[in-house]
């Protein structure tokens, strides 16, 4: 069985990271599996790239300006949520690609930022062979946008978008959903979503709702993330407050990972429960563009940064008790499977993608969805709880371990052979 993935990026992104781990993943398990990308990064065998010489990567990326650039026109001239939606407008065909050519089956991840149009995406969907589209966001079964917040005119059509400030039914949302539905529509198109909430959104939407949709989690590489005695990892990170509370995000301060409600939960622990303020420390990686959200912290805290290092947000996370999301959505929650790997409990919000991490009070806490008191009662129960790191290791490895996933996937990709045959 040969399997081709298809994704933007070779390692920016969360979507990039996940591709990455499943494909070492199948290749470990049996699975011929290659990824074809705009954008190499490393030297890696597996990895190929569409920009095999100068004048192909300049192509593609004067195609992703002109994608952007069609947007900030149609958002009114606002650069607000400039990255927030994607059009597909414009891409690559990859559809006479040897690798294409080649492949069993074609397994699509995160394609934006001027890789594939909805045109491309139809015309491999044109092939005969069978396609598996992993949705690592909301994109797929929306009009333009990756997190559709409390808009649901995805469910029908999407007019008078707010990411473009239109009021207008008939606006480049809409346009993009209609050709979206009337292009996708072909039985060899099977969709993966990483969540049951992302499954349950995409089964809402006119656009997705006629198709097959299969719940695999994001693989976790097991062995990356190596838990740390507790007293030791807080010696290597000079931090020696009672109770530890990790937070990370690709960007903290983006308005989608909620870090105001952590701030006012840890508020609310020193001054209606029996915390004192020097007793809490935030352990805060990531980035961050506007650094005066710090200035919300009412406790002690360190900034890492940007962690790439596995080593260091191993002790991280095994020197704190909580790890918390504090995000408005999330399509897996991917820090809150690392945290329990390195004995670190869970506590974030009742909605999304954490709920297929999370067993209440079982291995962490879902707190009331937007509450910072309810995730004040999460945090405090995480500080006392009783659940072993070994119990929390073993959990994440029987549910989004290599084998297991890999496996999941290896049964998808045979019953979509199987039935393309017949």
């Amino acid at each position: 069985m040969k399997v081709l993935f298809l994704n933007t990026f070779e390692k920016t992104g969360g979507a990039a990271i996940a591709c990455l781990r499943l494909m070492n993943a199948l290749n470990a398990n049996g699975v011929q599996t290659k990824l074809l990308v705009l954008d190499k990064q490393t030297d890696d065998a597996n990895v190929y790239t569409v920009n095999t010489n100068c004048w192909k990567k300049l192509l593609n990326q004067w195609r992703f300006v002109w994608e952007r650039l069609f947007i900030f026109v149609n958002s009114h001239i606002k650069r607000k949520d400039l990255f927030r939606v994607s059009i597909a407008n414009t891409g690559t065909d990859i559809s006479r690609h040897p690798l294409v050519q080649e492949a069993d089956i074609i397994h699509l991840h995160w394609i934006n930022c001027g890789f594939l149009s909805v045109k491309d995406i139809e015309k491999l969907t044109r092939l005969g062979k069978p396609i598996v589209w992993t949705m690592h966001d909301m994109w797929s079964c929306t009009g333009i946008c990756h997190y559709s917040y409390t808009c649901l005119k995805f469910q029908t059509s999407c007019a008078e978008c707010p990411f473009l400030n239109s009021k207008k039914e008939k606006d480049l949302s809409q346009s993009v959903f209609m050709e979206k539905k009337q292009r996708l529509q072909l039985p060899t198109l099977h969709y993966v979503a990483v969540s049951n909430w992302l499954a349950d959104m995409a089964k809402r939407s006119s656009i997705t709702s006629n198709h097959n949709i299969t719940v695999i989690p994001n693989v976790i590489s097991v062995s990356q993330m190596t838990p740390l005695d507790r007293a030791e990892a807080r010696v290597k990170l000079s931090v020696y407050e009672s109770y530890l509370i990790a937070f990370g995000a690709v960007r903290i301060d983006n308005e989608i990972k909620g870090f105001k409600y952590l701030a006012e939960a840890v508020r609310i622990l020193t001054e209606e429960y029996h915390y004192q303020p020097e007793q809490i420390r935030l352990l805060l990686f990531g980035g961050i563009h506007n650094k005066e959200i710090l200035d919300i912290i009412s406790v002690p805290y360190s900034y890492y940064g940007f962690i790439a290092d596995k080593t260091m947000l191993s002790t991280i996370y095994s020197a704190a008790n909580v790890v918390v999301s504090s995000s408005l959505y999330e399509t897996f929650g991917q820090t809150l499977i690392e945290a329990q790997l390195c004995g670190s409990v869970p506590v974030s919000f009742d909605n999304s993608g954490q709920t297929d991490i999370i067993l209440h009070k079982q291995n962490g806490y879902l707190a009331k969805y937007l509450s910072s008191t309810d995730l004040a009662v999460g945090i405090d129960w995480g500080f006392h709880s009783n659940i072993s790191a070994a119990e929390l290791r073993k959990y994440v490895k029987n549910t989004f371990g290599e084998v297991v996933v890999a496996q999941q996937y290896k049964d998808l990709y045979q019953k979509l052979i199987e039935n393309n045959i017949k």
